[in-house]
């Protein structure tokens, strides 16, 4: 009976039976639709098991898309739990189960997958390459995310979500506190989707190093791709502590050993270090591709090239060092020496100073430009002050000493969002609202645009500026109500009316992009932007096989000096190209994997063993398969070439 109960909906409350209710119409009506329009076979041969690097960037945004409507509901339902005092909306159980899903899906299965997704688009244009390194495990990577992704969504219906916070603390995260499975799906989602993002990392890794066009330099790369290069060696570096720390932490909760507990030699702070010695890059790994975007979208709608360009090299090579040495400043409170407290607090404050830089070259890119304020323009101009803000905020937090008053307040949830939200989210809706005519071969509009973009600065700031000052005035974070004679009740309703105002705000993106697929001209030509690198140098939407001819470049302003200069980019004849052929081992894998994370959440021994095996025998078939591709033929990329107007001759 106690192994039924395990699967039981953990809150048989009318909204959560409402949720599966509404999520069972939406697949019973994609299923319907699939069926109806004979759909199925299109699905599965074009998309489900793609090698293609931009459909795969696509399915990325797109479930990153839906992650975000996913996280976003949680932060909807934490600010009108705090709107008022004593508010019963949520329990206490309930509320912790929120905001502990709210940080793991909005930090690695939305913005990591949002960052990878525009990674995958765009890098190999940008480097005239017709693919990633490695497409087959490419598209492994992402079927691996969202497996992982879909793991970790299910734990709200079956057995319960993970309750003790995004950085899962033990000992609160060991069974004596988190008694349920939701734990376990912690360890399980994070461990497979985070399999995906290493694979990724290795993969863009050694697209970027081996995969240029003739005459791109390390030093004449675009800006993005300076950025996914150094992101992808973070990754690197920092996934094989997080998955090491979540097998110990799988093997204290499932297998009765006692590497975290606070009993039998077991050291609750080695989970604290470990999980900070990855979740501090972490930060960076999701900053330093925005830093990226904005570097290229500044530089376009300034009609400028991009100020100091080696010393923004410089300054990302530097954060990405220094992003290893700064991890203590999360736990300054919890028993370090003076000493420890001090190193660790200068190395934080240091980290300010090539980010300033990067500040500085933006402003510096945009004086004397001719700035056009279109959609992406205008967040990456928001996005200067608020994140200068942020990061303010955030030198005051890496002072040990105040961090006494400041930590575990509001006042903390105001800095990282401060942060995360200009600093990130911005930049991915920046990012794909600019490139947005590669995908798909239409603008989306800039009216609805800009509406969309004036509700979600507005509502960012209603919804985090009250919370530096009630976290000042003491109020706790994580703490799912307050008295009202605490005070807070004002400020906390503004911050209710805020997250409000954001949820409006990308309710208008969903609608601009329906109305935008109705609405908008397809005969956009190449360049609709006046952009200035590579990427734009080819049709839209980009054909299959990116670039009909290699391209040749001379700077990091490839397209823009074949406008203004005369340089040509491509020199060649059209010829026959190679290109992998598409394949179902990934997703089939990846179902495999999601088997065995279920079957391990559950102690279902035979499905871990099932399927344990099948990865194995699938990795080893694998092995040894020769596939070679296939060929497209030069009528074919000619009549394409005609069709899109040539933007290769």
């Amino acid at each position: 009976m106690e192994f039924f109960e395990r699967f039981a909906v953990p809150h048989p409350s009318p909204m959560i039976y409402a949720s599966m209710v509404a999520i069972g119409l939406v697949i019973i009506a994609i299923i319907a639709g699939l069926s109806y329009f004979k759909k199925w076979g299109y699905l599965w041969n074009e998309w489900l098991t793609t090698t293609d690097h931009k459909r795969i960037g696509i399915m990325y945004i797109i479930s990153a898309l839906l992650m975000l409507f996913r996280g976003g509901a949680d932060a909807v339902m934490m600010r009108l739990q705090t709107a008022v005092p004593e508010n019963t909306f949520l329990d206490a159980q309930h509320y912790n189960e929120v905001f502990t899903t709210h940080g793991v899906v909005m930090i690695i299965f939305m913005a990591m997958a949002f960052i990878i997704g525009l990674m995958n688009f765009v890098v190999p244009l940008q480097i005239g390459a017709r693919d990633v390194a490695f497409p087959r495990l490419n598209a492994l990577s992402f079927w691996l995310y969202f497996a992982g992704a879909m793991l970790f969504n299910i734990s709200f219906v079956i057995g319960g979500s993970p309750d003790a916070g995004w950085t899962n603390y033990y000992p609160l995260a060991s069974t004596d506190f988190s008694t349920s499975v939701g734990v376990n799906y912690y360890n399980w989602a994070l461990q497979i989707s985070g399999i995906g993002t290493l694979i990724s990392g290795i993969n863009f890794i050694a697209t970027i190093m081996k995969m240029r066009a003739p005459g791109m330099t390390l030093m004449k790369m675009p800006m993005f791709v300076w950025s996914a290069l150094i992101t992808n060696a973070i990754i690197v570096f920092a996934f094989p502590v997080l998955t090491i720390a979540l097998l110990m932490g799988t093997f204290d909760r499932q297998l009765g050993t006692f590497f975290f507990a606070t009993d039998n030699g077991g050291m609750d702070m080695m989970w604290a270090n470990l999980f900070w010695i990855w979740g501090h890059p972490e930060v960076y790994i999701l900053i330093l591709p925005a830093f990226g975007v904005y570097s290229q979208i500044i530089a376009t709608f300034s009609e400028r090239n991009l100020y100091g360009y080696t010393s923004m090299v410089a300054s990302m090579v530097v954060i990405s060092l220094l992003s290893f040495l700064v991890w203590v400043h999360h736990f300054f409170t919890m028993g370090q020496d003076a000493m420890t407290n001090s190193i660790f607090s200068i190395t934080t404050m240091a980290i300010a100073v090539p980010t300033g830089i990067k500040i500085f070259n933006w402003l510096l890119t945009m004086w004397k430009g001719k700035i056009r304020f279109t959609t992406p323009m205008l967040y990456s101009v928001a996005f200067i002050p608020l994140f200068t803000i942020g990061g303010v905020t955030g030198v005051m937090l890496a002072i040990a000493s105040a961090d006494y008053q400041y930590h575990n307040t509001m006042f903390l949830v105001a800095h990282f969002h401060n942060v995360i939200i200009p600093g990130v989210v911005f930049a991915m809706i920046a990012g794909l609202i600019y490139w947005w005519p590669k995908m798909f071969g239409f603008m989306l509009n800039e009216r609805i645009g800009k509406w969309a973009f004036w509700f979600i600065v507005v509502g960012f700031c209603l919804a985090f500026f009250p919370m530096y000052i009630t976290g000042l005035d003491g109020q706790a974070r994580r703490m799912y109500t307050y008295s009202e004679a605490t005070g807070f009740a004002p400020l906390s309703m503004l911050s209710f009316i805020g997250a409000a105002l954001l949820a409006v705000g990308f309710a208008i993106i969903v609608y601009n992009i329906y109305y935008s697929f109705r609405n908008s001209p397809r005969n956009i030509g190449s360049d609709p932007w006046n952009a200035r690198s590579l990427e734009w140098a080819t049709h839209n939407p980009v054909p299959e096989y990116n670039f009909a001819v290699t391209p040749e470049v001379v700077s990091s302003e490839a397209l823009w000096d074949a406008k203004k200069r005369g340089h040509k980019l491509f020199k060649n004849k059209i010829e026959k190209i190679h290109m992998p052929n598409n394949t179902g081992w990934p997703i089939i894998m990846a179902g495999l994997f999601f088997v065995f994370g279920f079957s391990f959440v559950f102690f279902i021994w035979s499905g871990v063993i099932i399927s344990g095996l099948a990865i194995l025998g699938c990795m080893a078939y694998r092995s040894f398969k020769q596939d070679d591709g296939r060929y497209i033929p030069v009528e074919e990329i000619k009549e394409t070439e005609d069709k899109f107007g040539g933007a290769n001759e």
